[in-house]
């Protein structure tokens, strides 16, 4: 019971945080921002009860993210025109979820046949037929224009119409908080914890008497559910639905939020869609090369912390719970080695920069503004500087890396023999 209302209060501060956060941020960039990411956690939340739970890589999960989005958009668009009867917007992403439901039940009743690298590609091959559908059948999907709709359609309760951004993010914060919470209470389950046995070891889930094939087509249709109540509100939050929201680009924008973030680890989503929502709002208008940098880092973190930043944190929680004290020890070799692998990222963003410049512009022009510094790219000194902080960096990095690993060995040896003794 304590642990219950522990986790209760979790959900109510960080509800409360939330809806806090308009009152500091309150333009309609910052307002548009937030309701993309409370969509988006939603979704890989979602997308985490298959992959990290249930040990299924999908790669089009989208489909049921974006084909709730059109029903909900043709719902919309048919009670303005008092075609359909009037349905409260606030319950719209009941209707996505319902969407969502019934096409994972039929996609996941095929798909759940295979595992492994057989599920994968029937759910790339789904993917590619729902893109083709969107773009063939015009009359429903309206091809690549997609379908324009205006979420105030009538009378709401108290007065709210969901026409300016603020009431809309509040919607998006109720359902996120709600499905999310939803989602973590079910990896409390049984059923959670029979999904986790059956990603671990199918063989002896069966053997112990569960149907291995039945498990992973709940856990499957569970995720498909969730998916569409955050595609629903996805359509409301912009208005317009297109085919790119059931492509494989939305599908592979999830896994990358999921593996960066960590999978696995509940909270693993939620940072990676955070991270990244921000990330793609604010340096895509920086850098054309912004879908390099994050293939660099998906491939860097699936290499080197397989756990994704959330498994970073979680690696952490004995030294916290048992000794806080050792990672007072652990902040200077930490910040060492970041700062010199910081100088490094900087030496590498600087080289993409002045060889994507170099690629587009004539010979006569060469001036191009990296980290709000102007270099010329035509000069030698600017190549000189971004090569030099690549090679300190690696030099600085085989000093502080070992060290770095040997505090962390220390603080977890310090950890265990507390433990045993």
């Amino acid at each position: 019971m304590v642990t219950f209302i522990k986790s209760i209060s979790s959900w109510i501060i960080i509800a409360g945080i939330a809806a806090l956060l308009p009152l500091v941020f309150d333009s309609y960039f910052a307002l548009t921002l937030l309701s993309k990411m409370g969509v988006l956690i939603m979704f890989a939340v979602a997308y985490n009860m298959l992959l990290g739970q249930g040990g299924m890589l999908s790669f089009g999960h989208a489909i049921y993210f974006g084909f709730a989005g059109y029903v909900s958009v043709h719902v919309l668009n048919g009670i303005g025109e008092e075609t359909l009867p009037y349905i409260p917007i606030v319950l719209f992403p009941i209707i996505g979820a319902i969407i969502g439901l019934c096409l994972g039940i039929i996609i996941g009743y095929l798909s759940t046949r295979r595992a492994g690298t057989a599920f994968a590609m029937i759910s790339l091959g789904f993917c590619e037929m729902a893109t083709a559908l969107t773009l063939i059948f015009v009359v429903f999907f309206n091809g690549e224009d997609g379908i324009q709709t205006d979420r105030v359609v009538g009378p709401e309760p108290f007065g709210v119409s969901f026409g300016p951004q603020v009431e809309v993010y509040y919607l998006i914060l109720f359902w996120s908080v709600l499905t999310v919470a939803l989602m973590y209470f079910l990896t409390k389950t049984p059923f959670g914890r029979m999904s986790n046995a059956v990603r671990d070891n199918p063989e002896r889930a069966a053997f112990i008497g569960y149907n291995v094939r039945h498990v992973r087509w709940l856990a499957f249709s569970l995720s498909a559910m969730f998916a569409g109540a955050a595609g629903s509100l996805h359509a409301l939050n912009y208005e317009h639905i297109g085919f790119e929201s059931v492509s494989l680009i939305q599908s592979g924008a999830v896994l990358f939020m999921v593996f960066i973030g960590g999978v696995g680890h509940f909270l693993g989503p939620i940072i990676g869609a955070i991270g990244l929502t921000y990330l793609d709002s604010t340096l895509a208008d920086i850098t054309e090369a912004w879908l390099l940098y994050l293939g660099l880092t998906f491939a860097t973190i699936v290499a080197f912390a397989p756990g994704g930043l959330a498994g970073l944190i979680v690696m952490h929680g004995p030294i916290v719970s048992t000794n806080k004290t050792l990672l007072i020890g652990l902040i200077k070799p930490y910040l060492a080695a970041i700062g010199s692998t910081l100088l490094g990222l900087l030496g590498t963003i600087g080289i993409i920069e002045l060889l994507y410049f170099r690629s587009l512009i004539s010979k006569g022009e060469g001036e191009v503004v990296i980290f709000w510094t102007e270099f010329n790219a035509n000069g030698i000194l600017s190549w000189i500087i971004f090569f030099a902080a690549i090679i300190i960096s690696i030099f600085l990095c085989k000093i502080t890396y070992p060290k770095a690993r040997e505090s962390w060995d220390h603080a977890i040896s310090v950890v265990k023999s507390e433990i045993s003794s």
